[in-house]
């Protein structure tokens, strides 16, 4: 089961390894290619079906699983395929040798003699307790991981296991310190080093082939199902091994070490804290993301090890067999019937609690920041509309940089940038007592809140917060309005909801947005389409990139088990989640259900089309639909990601010319907006059809249309860099002075 067969690749050096079948004796051999040509790489795994080598064929991948469940994930019946060596700085790639397979028996049974003899009255010296099935989380599971210890093979888990035995071993002796409180305390710093190892030590670490080096098991916070993976020799001195793991944790004490003000850290729920009453002047807190992250069963990863290492030290700390999860302030529902009670409603009753008793601790005058990087806009609903439940004020917005745009889940993603920090003030009287008599009048909500929009969003722009970040950092400012009221009331006496209030936000930060983009401009004579367009593309500009489907982020996603609820997103464009894309659509309105030949909607995810996708529909034939021409990119065997726009092109010619004649000169007949017309342009110039071009915007009159260029100038600004649509309409602006315009 190869996924990546690369070991080194690099712009002047490339190796991989060859998987093939040996037809005389029917076997599967590998070989080492050094600058393989494109058929010597092959991967026997896609879309978690298995390709065989030998015969070519092809095992579902429902069957795959099958097989693997008695298996426990296969981690120990792996096979040897390479080995990476580095000697004197010369790194080297071989194929397994007979000592490299002996050395994998004799520590397969050393640790069954290990087991063995273990006490029985102890915990299991390989981590026994079992690990939860988190649909599309927890994918692993699929392959038949039981416990966390199936996640190492054989010589993974007797190197942690001795690790974490010598660790337990310590004692105040051993460190020949009279100190019993810095005895234990190194004896914890060594405990943590090895639950590092144990990340970079397991069956889901990855080799990253063109830095070389080694992945870890949680490279993003869920446990995929990884088809080959890596393993390091502990005391080699390559990356991530033992010294590796003690230098890291030694960093992160060192990093603490510097603070000169001392504190107390307390073990206590969030609806229920230790503080006395109006005790503290700063309230911050990073709460639960709703659905994204399981923490409590991520957490058990590390649990279970130090469980084994440092209990005696901490024993109330380790008293349950797993973290616990009963009162987790999360939504995992849907994923995992054991938490049939994780609802959303339980999140959001939770969430307030917490949230009233983060008031109750905080002084009258003091300030809060809750800090919150979801971009679902629902999720928002929900985190915001506890906060406002507990009496909170929401004053302000910052995105400040947080998130790494090198983590799997930012790549080729709508993912925030940031992560945004709400400024809350208690809604209080100065006894503590709390605001509830403030009733805002809906007229007045609504006539301040574009005002309020219209001060924020260029003062962000101008200060570099754009897209996704500007959007949500005007959240703050806008809730001011609304929050500071212990309710809102229409004329008749209806209450407002905060959802109701939401809408109206959207659409003022959507209108507010556009006029930043259209400088200068008319926006209201552009048609829907064209100002949905910039707005959608503003909306990424934080992230500046397309979602051009990656192999590896495909792959996640379609090993997740979940073929027949899978919804597979047109190759290409630009993706926003499809809440997010509604309500900026609804603000500027426009409908996503109208505009289906510039954006599709699957699932929960809605992508705004590449242009070249709109090549049928905008030179005179019907939009064919994107399977379709899926359909035809493989019958005809393309190699590339994309369909080929000259290919496309031409082929359309073809197909008119049997009706028409020729379009190669002609220029098409001018779409019916701006935009259409715009995107027929772009086309022509990147097929190379000037001619066609110079008629179209002349002899046609289309670049008459001051509209034309300003969305044109809109658009070049837009577009990401990197894109072929940049690069064509800025091929179309560099013609307009030479074309007389």
């Amino acid at each position: 089961m190869v996924r990546s067969p690369w070991i080194i690749k690099t712009d002047r050096l490339s190796v991989a390894f060859k998987v093939y079948g040996a037809r005389t004796s029917k076997e599967i051999e590998v070989e080492i290619c050094k600058n393989p040509g494109i058929s010597d790489v092959i991967t026997t795994v896609k879309r978690g079906s298995a390709i065989c080598p030998l015969c070519g064929y092809t095992t579902p991948a429902e069957n795959v699983r099958k097989q693997f469940l008695d298996k426990r994930g296969g981690a120990n019946d792996s096979r040897l395929m390479a080995v990476v060596t580095l000697s004197e700085g010369v790194r080297d790639v071989r194929l397994p040798q007979k000592h490299d397979y002996d050395a994998f028996v004799q520590a397969k049974g050393k640790l069954s003699d290990l087991i063995l003899a273990e006490p029985k009255a102890t915990p299991s010296l390989i981590p026994d307790e079992p690990l939860p099935y988190l649909r599309s989380i927890f994918n692993i599971q699929l392959l038949g991981v039981k416990s966390w210890g199936d996640l190492f093979n054989a010589r993974q888990a007797l190197a942690i296991a001795t690790l974490a035995s010598k660790v337990k071993a310590l004692s105040e002796k051993q460190f020949k310190l009279k100190d019993v409180a810095f005895g234990r305390a190194l004896k914890t710093i060594l405990a943590f080093a090895v639950d590092r190892q144990a990340d970079s030590n397991t069956s889901l670490c990855s080799w990253r082939s063109s830095s070389q080096d080694i992945g870890h098991t949680f490279g993003r916070q869920a446990l995929p199902i990884v088809w080959d993976y890596v393993e390091c020799n502990l005391f080699s001195g390559a990356t991530r091994d033992w010294s590796n793991a003690v230098e890291g944790t030694l960093k992160a004490i060192n990093g603490v070490i510097g603070i000169k003000t001392c504190g107390e850290a307390h073990r206590a729920s969030a609806t229920q804290q230790s503080l006395p009453d109006d005790s503290s002047a700063i309230f911050f807190t990073d709460p639960p993301y709703y659905d994204l992250v399981p923490y409590a069963d991520l957490s058990d990863f590390f649990y279970v090890w130090l469980k084994r290492m440092i209990a005696e030290e901490y024993p109330e700390l380790f008293s349950d067999d797993l973290t616990p999860k009963l009162n987790e302030i999360v939504q995992l529902a849907e994923r995992n019937p054991t938490y049939a009670y994780k609802t959303r409603e339980n999140y959001e009753g939770l969430m307030c609690k917490a949230m009233q008793d983060s008031r109750r601790v905080l002084q009258p005058c003091g300030i809060g920041i809750v800090v919150f990087a979801h971009k679902g806009t629902d999720v928002w609903e929900i985190q915001l509309d506890a906060m406002i439940r507990a009496g909170w004020i929401i004053c302000a917005s910052w995105p400040i940089d947080t998130e790494m745009g090198s983590r799997l889940r930012a790549r080729n993603s709508a993912a925030l940038a940031s992560s945004v920090h709400l400024i809350c003030r208690p809604r209080e009287n100065f006894d503590g007592s709390l605001h509830t008599t403030d009733i805002g009048d809906w007229r007045d909500v609504l006539r301040e809140l574009p005002e309020r929009i219209h001060e924020w969003l260029p003062r962000l722009a101008d200060e570099g917060v754009v897209g996704a970040d500007a959007i949500f950092a005007c959240l703050g400012p806008a809730l001011e309005v609304f929050s500071r009221y212990s309710r809102v009331e229409k004329a008749s006496g209806e209450v407002v909801t905060l959802r109701e209030y939401l809408e109206q936000v959207w659409a003022a930060v959507s209108k507010e947005a556009l006029a930043l983009v259209f400088k200068d401009a008319d926006t209201s004579g552009f048609e829907e389409d064209a100002r949905l367009t910039a707005m959608w593309l503003w909306t990424l500009s934080a992230n500046q990139t397309t979602d051009h489907t990656d192999d590896t982020e495909e792959e996640d996603e379609e090993e997740s088990g979940e073929e027949g609820n899978r919804k597979k997103v047109v190759s290409g464009g630009y993706t926003l989640e499809y809440d997010a894309a509604r309500k900026i659509a609804q603000g500027l309105g426009a409908h996503l259900e109208a505009l289906t030949s510039l954006v599709e909607v699957k699932g929960d995810k809605a992508t705004l089309l590449p242009v070249m996708a709109r090549t049928r529909k905008l030179f005179g034939k019907e939009d064919t639909s994107i399977q379709d021409r899926q359909a035809e990119k493989k019958a005809k065997k393309a190699k590339a990601k994309q369909m080929d726009m000259f290919v496309t092109l031409e082929q359309l010619e073809s197909e008119l010319a049997q009706e028409t004649g020729s379009v190669a000169d002609t220029a098409p007949a001018a779409g019916s907006t701006t935009l259409d017309r715009v995107h027929q342009t772009m086309i022509l110039f990147g097929a190379g059809r000037s001619e066609a071009m110079k008629r179209f915007l002349v002899d046609d009159g289309i670049g008459n249309d001051p509209r034309f260029w300003s969305l044109a100038q809109a658009l070049s600004a837009l577009y990401p860099p990197t894109t072929e649509e940049k690069r064509w309409v800025d091929g179309v602006l560099a013609r307009k002075k030479g074309l007389g315009f």
